[in-house]
């Protein structure tokens, strides 16, 4: 396998929690524009091809140049067919070796976070083998309930600091790399044994509402350079 990557970015008209979500106003124009104009910044992708069963997002893509995969409501509704069917479609209908599965809800994933991710799954994945695909996490260590109780810690004197509890990850939407073949077969869009890249929480943003996008929003030109260890506070 070559090292060539298209660089998919699945959307679709309808929104449930947030009205026309993928086109919302962002960064000067709107997500999924935004996320074009990155991805067109990463050297290591070859090809940007837009999923979509809207028309009007579709032109957009057309209007900067990238390609585009018209696909029929029923792989849209999120209710005829199954989120697995729906990759497997994408990936089916779309030219490539290696795919790059990018959302445009993920706005804070920036050029080099992609450049990053894909040679961490060059050397990782196709020359070393020791992973089938590459995902994106935030790691994280939180006081976990169910409806049973504590799951990673117990009550009373046994009680830990936070820093002593076992790392848990979410896993992000804003980078996942893997064969387009084996997307197919595995009807997903990474393995059961992927390389986890951690991102940054500014990075892991994923925006699902409203109070996400303003997030996304208020951080976006967020100076990187400054850090919980050197900010100060005075009384």
């Amino acid at each position: 396998m070559s090292n060539k990557f298209t660089a998919i970015i699945p959307v679709r008209a309808g929104s449930r929690r947030l009205k026309n979500k993928n086109i919302a106003p962002f960064g000067g124009t709107n997500l999924l524009l935004y996320k074009i104009m990155q991805l067109k910044n990463v050297k290591s992708i070859d090809r940007i091809v837009v999923s979509s069963d809207s028309d009007m997002m579709l032109d957009f893509a057309k209007e900067v140049g990238v390609e585009t995969h018209k696909r029929a409501p029923e792989y849209c509704d999120e209710k005829t067919k199954s989120f697995g069917e729906v990759v497997a479609h994408i990936a089916e209908s779309v030219k490539g070796e290696n795919i790059v599965w990018a959302t445009c809800t993920s706005p804070l994933v920036f050029p080099k976070m992609y450049e990053e991710g894909i040679e961490l799954y060059k050397k990782e994945v196709l020359e070393e083998n020791k992973y089938d695909s590459l995902i994106s996490v935030e790691s994280f260590k939180r006081y976990l309930w169910d409806e049973n109780g504590p799951m990673n810690y117990e009550l009373g004197v046994k009680h830990v600091p936070s820093q002593e509890l076992p790392v848990y990850y979410f896993v992000t939407d804003g980078i996942l790399i893997a064969p387009r073949e084996k997307m197919v077969k595995w009807n997903y869009f990474h393995g059961v044994n992927p390389y986890k890249m951690e991102l940054n929480k500014r990075a892991c943003v994923d925006i699902d509402d409203f109070l996400d996008l303003a997030v996304a929003r208020a951080w976006i030109d967020l100076d990187e350079s400054v850090t919980h260890d050197n900010v100060y506070f005075t009384k």
